[in-house]
């Protein structure tokens, strides 16, 4: 009888910068996933690191930023359902980080902006806005697309 290949589940890291009552979203562009959306810094783990380096290394490519371990909180944990694939998101707060915010990665990013968190934008992925919102309910766990 042949060998049943185990179910894979996808892992990403999500930063979420607070400044002032204010997160930095992104708008996603050419990805193929929910382009001209806002989003967060993210990304998938690479293997053999941790949510934290895995965020620390997200927040350098993507906006520029260097973000330190200890600063770092995870804040909410997510098990996302998509059609192709299945996720676990960790999304990790902070408010202090060094460096200037930049959009490095204009390939994949039209927008770098600051969002009230009682005014986030229409055009929000809907895992980031339940994110958003059950932190602010102090939920540490969602599910969503089941």
């Amino acid at each position: 009888m042949p060998k049943k290949e185990r179910f894979r589940i996808y892992i990403a890291a999500y930063l979420i910068l607070v400044k002032d009552g204010q997160v930095l979203l992104l708008k996603r562009a050419n990805t193929g996933y929910q382009d001209g959306n806002y989003s967060l810094v993210a990304g998938h783990f690479e293997g053999a690191e941790t949510a934290k380096q895995c965020i620390i290394r997200e927040a350098e490519e993507e906006a520029g930023i260097k973000v330190a371990t200890a600063d770092l909180e995870v804040v909410h944990v997510m098990h996302r359902y998509r059609s192709d694939r299945e996720y676990i998101d960790i999304y990790l707060r902070t408010n202090t980080w060094s460096g200037n915010i930049i959009n490095n990665e204009p390939n994949k990013c039209d927008d770098l902006k600051w969002f009230s968190l009682d005014g986030l934008p229409n055009n929000i992925l809907p895992e980031t806005k339940l994110t958003l919102e059950n932190i602010k309910r102090k939920i540490f766990y969602g599910e969503i697309g089941w």
